[in-house]
C-alpha cells in the first residue's frame, strides 16, 4: 500500500478488520474474528507509491468472504457511509457479491455464499453459477 493508515481507516473502519499487530508505521497485520492475520498491508516498497498502470501485470481483486448475508449487508451500510463507491454488485447464484476499489486501487469483492442447498446444479454434476444484477435495495433489508 502506499499510505498505512489511509488502508488501515479504509480496511477496519469501512470493512470491519481489526488490527492485530503493528509494525511501526510500516506495516500491520488486520483480522477478522481473532485469527493472527488475514492481511498484511506494507509500505516497506510502496510508500507513497502510484498504483500499477492499466494493462500491466498484477493482481485482479481479493475477494473477502462474509459469513451472512446480514455481514455483507452491513460492509455495503458502511461503504454508503463513508461514500464508496461500487464498480459492480452481482448475484452469482452460489453467491453475492459487491465489487469495489480500495484506497490503493486494488479490486476487491465483499461476498457470501448462499446455503449449499441453494446452489443448482446441471444434469452432469456442474456448478451452475451466472452473473445477475444483485438487488441492493434488498440486500440492505438484510438485518
Amino acid at each position: 500500500v502506499s499510505n498505512l493508515e489511509r488502508s488501515l481507516e479504509f480496511y477496519c473502519g469501512v470493512l470491519g478488520f481489526e488490527i492485530t499487530q503493528r509494525y511501526g508505521k510500516q506495516a500491520a497485520f488486520i483480522s477478522a474474528g481473532g485469527y493472527h492475520h488475514h492481511i498484511g498491508l506494507n509500505t516497506w516498497e510502496s510508500e507513497g507509491g502510484n498504483p500499477p498502470a492499466p494493462g500491466t501485470t498484477g493482481l485482479y481483486h481479493v475477494a473477502i468472504l462474509y459469513p451472512s448475508r446480514a455481514e455483507l449487508a452491513n460492509a455495503l451500510r458502511r461503504l454508503i457511509k463513508n461514500n464508496i463507491p461500487l464498480e459492480g454488485a452481482a448475484d452469482h447464484g452460489v453467491s453475492e457479491a459487491l465489487y469495489l476499489r480500495d484506497p490503493d486501487n486494488n479490486g476487491l469483492e465483499l461476498y457470501w455464499d448462499k446455503p449449499k442447498e441453494q446452489w443448482s446444479f446441471d444434469g452432469e454434476g456442474n456448478l451452475n453459477m451466472y452473473t445477475h444484477r444483485l438487488n441492493l435495495e434488498n440486500l440492505l433489508s438484510e438485518k
